[in-house]
Order: structure tokens, then C-alpha cells, then sequence
């Protein structure tokens, strides 16, 4: 075992009596254990990641928690590992009771940090204003509330792609395929992987089918004519009007989202529970 503490820091989705039920089950836990060092406990949004010095940031929550905690730590990246309060939990994958009994492993640290690909996406506006956006799944342009189609442009390193008309686009990274792209139709990517995946969102056109390239290239997107109601979509979570004349550039993000795992994790058999793969029909007389 290391000789110098764990230092461990919990951030809790909020203050509902199941996140804080499970935090006591944790920090009772924790408190039987030697050699752990908890600096901090915040609520994510009230989370600085200044100055913080931790082996790992234990997330209370689901893979939305995750995502909003991995947007708090903006260009400070810490190593994280989630505890899944959610539904799927695809990133937040351990339970409370899961927590507690590998916590040996986690102790002796025994995990393994796997960096995974995040992305920045500026929108310039039509006036010339730029708000930028750091995210961990997707960027989606939306012709929501609308109701009605809109043309969506791409260009990849400036070369023109072509123009999908729909429901709107989804740029996905890996980690977010499993998101907003897979409903779309988008294909499931390895989360290690070093590329983005375009899904038309209900495309007018068959043939307009989702396109996986490389994520050093830079992705614009431009629509002319935007129905009232458009939004920008990052992450599910951040939602902005998006008009026309308005640019989006997303590229590849200078930090990336350090997950930790722990031996025995196997992606395609959680791919396999979590989405319900039933593998062969089971043929027979019952």
C-alpha cells in the first residue's frame, strides 16, 4: 500500500435525501478505513478546481453529475470516478455498496485513469460575439420548439461536407455515442477513441447517414435560414438560442476527461447490460 494517504474529494450532485443517504453510507465507510485524507465535500456547481490537489474526485450522482462536475473543472481536469444515484450510468458506474466493496482496490490504488476526448465549441454569433463551451458528449444544433426543418452546413477543415436538412445535427464524441447520437441513430464508438460522430437528427434526405472522422480536424457548421426556436445544445444541459447567421467551430479540447477505472471493468459487457443486448433468440418449446 502507497505510503502517503488518499486524498480523496466528493462532489455531490445535490442536497436530495438520496444523495445525501448514500454520502453517509460512503463516509461511514471511509471513516473504519486508514490512510484516507477526504479535503473536500461540495455541491458540483459550488466546486472550484483551483488550488485542488487530489488523487481522485468521487462524483455522487449519474452520468449527468459527471458531465456537469468534468464542465466545473474546465482546463483542471482531475481524476474522477462516479457513483452511480442515476439510470444508465455508463460513466458513473459503481453503486454505493459497489463503492464500499472495492474500496481496497481504490485505496491501494490499483485503478487505472483513462483519458478520454472532450470538445470545444465556439458560437459566433451573427453581432460577432463568441461564447465558447467546454463538453464531454455532444453539441447539437436543434430545430426544437420549431417545429420545422432546418439546413444544417458542415465543413471539416473548411471543406465543405454537404447540408442536412432535418430535425437538426448531433456532433458526438466517443464517450457520447452512447447519448443523444445513439437515439438518433448514431453508431457506438470505443470511449478511448480519438474522433467525432456526425448524426443527422431525422434527416429529410435516406441518404444522409452519420460520418465518424478524425477529432484533429476543425467542424463548422452555419445554417442560413433558422426557424424561431433553433437551439444549441451542449451536453443536454446547456440550452441557447441559435439564429442565423450564427457559426459554430468545435474542435478538439486541450484537456481531456480523466475517468478512473477499476480492474475487472469490461466496456462491451456494460454495453451489454446497460443497453439490453439480448444476444440470440432462444428457440424451444415452453
Amino acid at each position: 500500500m502507497p505510503d502517503s494517504p488518499l486524498n480523496l474529494m466528493f462532489l455531490l450532485r445535490d442536497q436530495s435525501a438520496h444523495i445525501q443517504s448514500a454520502w453517509e453510507q460512503i463516509h461511514n465507510h471511509l471513516q473504519a478505513q486508514s490512510s484516507v485524507y477526504v479535503s473536500a465535500v461540495s455541491i458540483i456547481e459550488d466546486f472550484s478546481p483551483h488550488d485542488s490537489e487530489v488523487d481522485l474526485v468521487v462524483v455522487l450522482g449519474g452520468d449527468g453529475a459527471i458531465l456537469r462536475a468534468c464542465r466545473q473543472m474546465r482546463l483542471k481536469q482531475l481524476p474522477m470516478i462516479g457513483v452511480n444515484l442515476g439510470r444508465l450510468g455508463f460513466l458513473a458506474d459503481l453503486t454505493p455498496e459497489g463503492f464500499c466493496k472495492n474500496f481496497a482496490l481504490i485505496l491501494e490504488r490499483k485503478y487505472k485513469i483513462v483519458e478520454h476526448l472532450m470538445f470545444e465549441c465556439k458560437h459566433i454569433k451573427a453581432d460577432g460575439n463568441v461564447d465558447s463551451y467546454l463538453g464531454l458528449n455532444e453539441v447539437v444544433i436543434s430545430s426544437a420548439g420549431a417545429l420545422s426543418m432546418i439546413d444544417v452546413e458542415l465543413a471539416v477543415d473548411n471543406e465543405l461536407v454537404t447540408t442536412y436538412s432535418g430535425d437538426g445535427l448531433i456532433i458526438s464524441t466517443p464517450v457520447g455515442s452512447t447519448a443523444h447520437s445513439l437515439s438518433a441513430g448514431g453508431p457506438i464508438l470505443k470511449q478511448d477513441l480519438q474522433a467525432f460522430v456526425i448524426t443527422p437528427i431525422c434527416p429529410h434526405t435516406p441518404s444522409n447517414r452519420p460520418l465518424v472522422d478524425n477529432a484533429n480536424c476543425l467542424y463548422s457548421l452555419t445554417a442560413a435560414n433558422v426557424p424561431e426556436g433553433a437551439m444549441l445544445v451542449i451536453d443536454g444541459q446547456i440550452k441557447v438560442p441559435y439564429s442565423a447567421g450564427d457559426r459554430l467551430e468545435i474542435t478538439k479540447a486541450s484537456v481531456t476527461f480523466k475517468l478512473a477505472r477499476i480492474p475487472g471493468f469490461n466496456y462491451y459487457s456494460r454495453l451489454n447490460r446497460k443497453l439490453g443486448w439480448g444476444g440470440q433468440p432462444k428457440y424451444g418449446a415452453e
